[in-house]
Protein backbone atom coordinates (compact mmCIF):
# COMPACT_ATOMS: atom_id res chain seq x y z
CA UNK A 1 0.00 0.00 0.00
CA UNK A 2 1.27 3.40 -0.84
CA UNK A 3 1.28 6.46 1.24
CA UNK A 4 0.79 9.50 -0.23
CA UNK A 5 1.18 13.24 1.74
CA UNK A 6 0.09 16.68 0.96
CA UNK A 7 3.70 18.05 0.02
CA UNK A 8 3.72 20.48 2.87
CA UNK A 9 3.39 17.31 5.56
CA UNK A 10 6.55 15.58 3.62
CA UNK A 11 8.05 18.74 4.21
CA UNK A 12 7.63 18.96 7.55
CA UNK A 13 8.22 15.31 8.31
CA UNK A 14 11.68 15.93 6.66
CA UNK A 15 12.59 19.18 9.02
CA UNK A 16 11.43 17.07 11.59
CA UNK A 17 14.03 14.25 11.08
CA UNK A 18 16.80 16.60 10.13
CA UNK A 19 15.89 18.59 13.51
CA UNK A 20 16.67 15.30 15.73
CA UNK A 21 19.92 15.46 14.32
CA UNK A 22 21.22 18.87 13.42
CA UNK A 23 20.78 21.58 15.64
CA UNK A 24 22.09 25.10 15.07
CA UNK A 25 22.21 27.60 17.97
CA UNK A 26 22.74 31.31 18.85
CA UNK A 27 25.65 31.07 21.45
CA UNK A 28 24.31 34.52 22.61
CA UNK A 29 21.39 33.16 23.45
CA UNK A 30 22.82 29.73 25.12
CA UNK A 31 24.98 32.24 27.10
CA UNK A 32 22.00 34.02 28.43
CA UNK A 33 19.86 30.93 29.22
CA UNK A 34 22.52 29.58 31.09
CA UNK A 35 24.14 32.44 32.87
CA UNK A 36 22.38 31.42 36.14
CA UNK A 37 24.50 28.75 36.57
CA UNK A 38 27.47 31.20 37.18
CA UNK A 39 26.29 30.87 40.24
CA UNK A 40 26.69 26.95 41.48
CA UNK A 41 24.28 26.75 44.26
CA UNK A 42 21.84 27.65 41.52
CA UNK A 43 22.77 24.66 39.59
CA UNK A 44 22.76 22.14 42.57
CA UNK A 45 19.25 23.63 43.45
CA UNK A 46 18.54 22.39 39.61
CA UNK A 47 19.12 19.04 40.41
CA UNK A 48 22.78 19.44 38.83
CA UNK A 49 25.75 17.42 40.56
CA UNK A 50 29.35 17.42 40.84
CA UNK A 51 30.57 14.35 38.19
CA UNK A 52 30.91 11.49 41.31
CA UNK A 53 34.33 10.16 40.09
CA UNK A 54 35.51 13.91 41.63
CA UNK A 55 37.95 14.15 38.82
CA UNK A 56 38.60 17.55 36.95
CA UNK A 57 39.58 16.55 33.21
CA UNK A 58 42.67 17.45 31.48
CA UNK A 59 44.23 16.40 28.58
CA UNK A 60 46.94 14.89 29.77
CA UNK A 61 45.04 12.79 32.45
CA UNK A 62 43.35 11.13 28.96
CA UNK A 63 46.81 10.38 27.81
CA UNK A 64 45.86 13.45 25.15
CA UNK A 65 48.86 16.19 24.83
CA UNK A 66 49.08 18.67 27.63
CA UNK A 67 48.95 21.54 25.26
CA UNK A 68 44.82 20.47 24.19
CA UNK A 69 44.41 22.02 28.13
CA UNK A 70 41.47 20.72 30.32
CA UNK A 71 37.71 20.53 30.51
CA UNK A 72 37.34 21.47 34.21
CA UNK A 73 35.26 19.45 36.47
CA UNK A 74 31.63 18.47 35.33
CA UNK A 75 27.95 18.84 36.99
CA UNK A 76 25.51 16.63 35.52
CA UNK A 77 21.87 16.09 35.67
CA UNK A 78 21.12 12.43 36.37
CA UNK A 79 17.45 13.00 35.43
CA UNK A 80 18.48 14.20 32.09
CA UNK A 81 20.89 11.61 31.41
CA UNK A 82 18.80 8.75 32.57
CA UNK A 83 21.63 7.55 34.56
CA UNK A 84 21.01 3.73 35.28
CA UNK A 85 24.09 2.48 37.17
CA UNK A 86 27.72 3.09 37.37
CA UNK A 87 29.35 -0.33 37.67
CA UNK A 88 31.43 -1.15 35.78
CA UNK A 89 31.13 2.44 33.91
CA UNK A 90 28.61 5.03 34.26
CA UNK A 91 25.54 4.02 32.02
CA UNK A 92 22.38 5.39 30.95
CA UNK A 93 19.33 6.15 28.11
CA UNK A 94 19.74 9.29 27.95
CA UNK A 95 19.46 10.81 24.56
CA UNK A 96 19.19 14.53 25.42
CA UNK A 97 20.15 17.39 22.61
CA UNK A 98 18.68 20.45 23.67
CA UNK A 99 21.58 22.78 24.77
CA UNK A 100 19.09 25.57 26.05
CA UNK A 101 18.44 23.10 29.05
CA UNK A 102 21.97 21.00 29.00
CA UNK A 103 22.76 17.95 31.13
CA UNK A 104 26.23 19.14 31.86
CA UNK A 105 27.56 22.28 33.37
CA UNK A 106 31.71 22.70 33.02
CA UNK A 107 33.25 24.32 36.33
CA UNK A 108 37.08 25.23 36.71
CA UNK A 109 37.84 25.23 40.65
CA UNK A 110 39.39 28.76 41.79
CA UNK A 111 41.87 28.99 44.75
CA UNK A 112 39.68 30.20 46.83
CA UNK A 113 37.29 27.12 46.29
CA UNK A 114 34.96 28.48 44.41
CA UNK A 115 33.73 27.30 40.96
CA UNK A 116 34.13 29.37 37.70
CA UNK A 117 31.65 28.09 34.93
CA UNK A 118 33.09 27.56 31.25
CA UNK A 119 30.06 26.07 29.40
CA UNK A 120 28.02 23.14 28.97
CA UNK A 121 28.04 20.30 27.58
CA UNK A 122 25.42 17.50 26.34
CA UNK A 123 26.16 13.92 26.23
CA UNK A 124 23.99 10.95 25.23
CA UNK A 125 24.63 7.40 25.05
CA UNK A 126 25.31 5.64 21.91
CA UNK A 127 22.98 2.58 22.67
CA UNK A 128 19.80 4.66 23.07
CA UNK A 129 20.84 6.88 20.28
CA UNK A 130 21.36 4.20 17.92
CA UNK A 131 18.35 2.29 19.07
CA UNK A 132 16.70 5.07 17.88
CA UNK A 133 17.19 4.08 14.77
CA UNK A 134 20.68 7.03 13.98
CA UNK A 135 23.70 5.69 12.59
CA UNK A 136 25.64 8.46 13.17
CA UNK A 137 26.78 11.44 15.94
CA UNK A 138 24.23 14.03 16.16
CA UNK A 139 25.25 17.72 14.87
CA UNK A 140 25.44 21.15 16.33
CA UNK A 141 26.40 24.31 14.69
CA UNK A 142 27.68 22.31 11.48
CA UNK A 143 29.78 20.10 14.07
CA UNK A 144 29.32 16.36 14.79
CA UNK A 145 29.54 15.42 18.32
CA UNK A 146 32.43 13.21 19.48
CA UNK A 147 32.36 9.81 19.78
CA UNK A 148 33.77 8.98 23.12
CA UNK A 149 34.63 5.10 23.42
CA UNK A 150 37.27 3.64 26.23
CA UNK A 151 40.60 1.70 24.49
CA UNK A 152 41.74 -1.00 27.25
CA UNK A 153 44.93 -0.74 25.33
CA UNK A 154 45.98 2.84 26.87
CA UNK A 155 46.62 3.99 30.20
CA UNK A 156 44.03 6.95 29.70
CA UNK A 157 40.02 6.72 30.28
CA UNK A 158 39.03 8.19 26.97
CA UNK A 159 35.27 7.93 27.41
CA UNK A 160 35.71 9.75 30.89
CA UNK A 161 34.14 6.26 33.13
CA UNK A 162 31.03 6.52 30.90
CA UNK A 163 29.81 3.91 28.65
CA UNK A 164 30.34 4.63 24.84
CA UNK A 165 28.44 7.86 24.31
CA UNK A 166 28.57 11.16 21.79
CA UNK A 167 29.01 14.49 23.64
CA UNK A 168 29.54 18.39 22.72
CA UNK A 169 31.26 20.46 24.65
CA UNK A 170 30.25 24.30 24.14
CA UNK A 171 32.61 27.32 25.31
CA UNK A 172 30.59 29.89 26.23
CA UNK A 173 31.82 31.80 29.20
CA UNK A 174 35.52 30.76 28.79
CA UNK A 175 37.32 31.49 25.40
CA UNK A 176 38.76 28.60 23.21
CA UNK A 177 41.29 29.51 20.64
CA UNK A 178 40.21 26.00 19.15
CA UNK A 179 37.32 27.14 19.01
CA UNK A 180 33.74 26.60 20.94
CA UNK A 181 32.86 23.61 20.06
CA UNK A 182 35.65 21.91 20.26
CA UNK A 183 36.28 19.39 23.89
CA UNK A 184 39.43 21.07 25.56
CA UNK A 185 39.89 24.43 26.40
CA UNK A 186 43.52 25.58 26.78
CA UNK A 187 42.56 28.36 28.58
CA UNK A 188 41.12 25.90 31.13
CA UNK A 189 43.09 24.67 34.45
CA UNK A 190 42.70 22.11 37.09
CA UNK A 191 45.65 23.65 39.27
CA UNK A 192 43.20 24.27 41.94
CA UNK A 193 41.40 20.86 42.20
CA UNK A 194 42.04 19.37 45.30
Amino acid sequence: MKLFYPSGLAILFSLTTTAALSGNYDLNALRTATEKYKDVNVALQEGFIPDPSGVCVTASAEGLPAEWGAMGIHYLRPDILQITGDDPRVNGTGTHTDFEKPAILLYEPQADGSMTLLGIENLLFEEGWRGMGHDGPPMTNGRHWDHMTDNPDTAGDEAHGFMPHFDQHIWLFRENPAGDLEPFNVNVTCEHHS
